[in-house]
């Protein structure tokens, strides 16, 4: 039986245990993040899009693009009562303690919160006594329950406001912005608005140790001095961005003097044009990067605002390509003591940790949406936006581990590592061509495409062409039969880890399609015994047809390391087999 004396000191060495563990409030010291300790901190994180506000992007609904435009459409299939339903089961399914959970045990130390406000406060327009502030203690428990998961895991929250009051730009998505209502840079009321929200949410956190910062506003787009920069790329002074984001750190700092303030410039974060000098000693400074290549000279004009203002600098959103893009995105942020957070947990598509599945009939309901298919029968709609609710779960999401591999362990360049466990222990085993090794470019794999480029002028590349199955840049597209690899150019190749059972001589052959001739492949080994195909005209890229090798290949037994490499394109190939001789 315990004493009282023993549970006391029992107690005691817990708590000492526990605040050694805990790394305490980041601060800015000169150009980097540290933890209480002056320790530097790489913030590694991961941003829950889609979740308290929905992109229309994300679900295959752009051409709807806000979330309430998305409220409006399923309303008119299931009803009010109904779309109040699926809003708050969709709150309840989409991030959950599981999620925060895997993230941590895939190595991020933080987490990026796109909060929208209406979860927090009534929109100006529906307040009850103009110029008051309701408060709804909906995102403020979503908020208080993500903070647990990720205090849990020893993970850093990070509050971003992703839809402002009114908007903060011309890109309507982003914000859930209705432009037949006052933006936030046309409302004083607005602007009040969100201030006053930053205020509550820093009382409210100020004494808590795992919110890692404020970044206090997203991605704001517009053009104060010249209406016709709808993007705010081109400003030159951006006033009233730097009033309002040093009306807000004024406001925070009068309830909590301890966290850090994220500042993001005009143009989508990275017009910093009149923001500076810096107003408080504890700030960071947000830049955001897609599609661009990932050199020093791309992030040179935020490296030189770190040094002048000495100030620490964090890429707050980034992401929606390649894992060879995310591979050298990462590793040139960490070169340079840069932390990151990406763009995002999950969504429709491959290039993010987990995908949501698209619910059997999904394609009428974007039709109807898009305006080119009926009305679907309430009972049908609510059964797909039910299914919709129910692959939101992250048990019932598609986990891609060659992203979260991409991120990290291929940031340290640690060779390649099998995407599924291949075994040949039948006397005639057959391999899915697109279960090459996990790896960067031109280690487990080379395309002559591997990444997307989207905001380089004259670069016309997309990685994955046929955007299904994993996220590297080698082609894969699906039928019926399962994915396959396809675009095959001369040089491309592909390497595997395969484990033998059985040493010996073994016949390759190949399921192939073509409708031109003079493909060529290469089977190679660390035994040094390559072998050589010739691609036959099938009739049709998809008309498939397995094609024997010339020779045969030695393999060991245990773990033999195998490349393919295409002489000649042209083709697509869906596996290959070997048969001991």
């Amino acid at each position: 039986m315990k004493t009282r004396t023993g549970s006391a000191i029992f107690a005691f060495f817990l708590l000492l245990a526990l605040q050694s563990n805990a790394q305490g409030f980041l601060k800015a010291k000169g150009k980097i993040i540290v933890n209480s300790k002056g320790e530097k901190v790489i913030l590694r994180g991961m941003g829950i899009g889609g979740w308290m506000l929905q992109e229309g992007y994300m679900f295959r609904l752009s051409h709807l693009g806000q979330q309430y435009r998305i409220k409006e459409k399923i309303k008119e299939l299931v009803g009010e009562e109904k779309t109040k339903q699926f809003y708050n089961e969709w709150l309840q399914n989409h991030t959950t303690k599981t999620d925060i959970d895997s993230m941590a045990a895939w190595g991020f130390n933080s987490i990026r919160l796109p909060m929208h406000y209406n979860l927090y406060t009534l929109p100006v327009e529906a307040e009850p006594v103009a110029g008051k502030n309701t408060w709804l203690e909906k995102g403020f428990q979503m908020t208080d329950d993500l903070l647990k998961w990720c205090a849990a895991n020893k993970i850093y929250l990070i509050l971003d406001l992703h839809a402002t009051p009114g908007g903060q730009g011309n890109d309507l998505p982003i914000s859930d912005r209705d432009p037949s209502k006052p933006l936030l840079w046309q409302s004083e009321a607005n602007r009040e608005k969100m201030i006053a929200l930053w205020k509550k949410l820093a009382a409210r956190y100020a004494k808590e140790e795992w919110i890692g910062g404020y970044d206090i506003i997203n991605e704001p787009n517009y053009g104060f001095e010249d209406p016709k920069d709808t993007r705010g790329t081109s400003e030159t002074k951006n006033v009233p961005l730097q009033q309002l984001m040093t009306d807000i750190t004024k406001a925070i700092r009068e309830v909590d003097k301890k966290h850090i303030i994220i500042i993001e410039g005009n143009g989508f974060g990275n017009n910093y044009n009149g923001i500076t000098p810096t107003w408080d000693d504890n700030l960071v400074m947000s830049f955001h990067k897609y599609g661009n290549f990932n050199n020093t000279g791309s992030i040179s004009r935020f490296l030189e605002l770190r040094d002048k203002f000495n100030i620490p600098l964090w890429l707050g959103e980034s992401g929606e390509n390649s894992n060879t893009w995310f591979t050298e995105a990462i590793s040139l942020a960490e070169k340079n003591d840069i932390g990151w957070a990406w763009w995002q947990s999950k969504k429709m598509g491959i290039n993010n940790p987990l995908e949501i599945k698209q619910p059997e009939g999904y394609q009428k309901f974007l039709d109807y949406t898009s305006g080119k298919g009926p009305k679907i029968p309430e009972e049908e709609a609510w059964k797909i936006l039910q299914e919709l609710l129910s692959n939101l779960r992250i048990q019932n999401n598609i986990y891609h581990r060659d992203v979260t591999d991409a991120m990290f362990r291929q940031v340290q360049g640690s060779g390649t590592k099998p995407f599924k466990k291949l075994v040949i222990d039948k006397p005639t085993t057959t391999i899915a061509a697109v279960d090459f090794d996990m790896g960067s470019q031109r280690v487990a794999y080379y395309d002559r495409d591997s990444s997307r480029y989207q905001y380089t002028p004259g670069v016309n590349t997309v990685g994955n062409k046929g955007n299904t199955y994993r996220n590297d840049g080698v082609d894969i597209q699906k039928d019926k039969d399962g994915p396959y690899v396809f675009s095959i150019e001369d040089g491309e190749w592909l390497h595997y880890t395969i484990e033998v059972k059985e040493a010996g001589r073994y016949r390759i052959a190949y399921t192939v399609g073509a409708n031109e001739e003079g493909g060529s492949i290469l089977l190679s080994n660390d035994n040094g015994m390559p072998d050589t195909a010739a691609v036959p005209v099938t009739g049709a890229d998809k008309n498939f047809r397995k094609v024997e090798s010339a020779g045969v290949i030695q393999l060991k037994k245990g773990v033999n390391f195998l490349k393919l490499t295409f002489g000649k394109g042209g083709f697509v190939l869906r596996d290959l087999s070997f048969t001991k001789q």
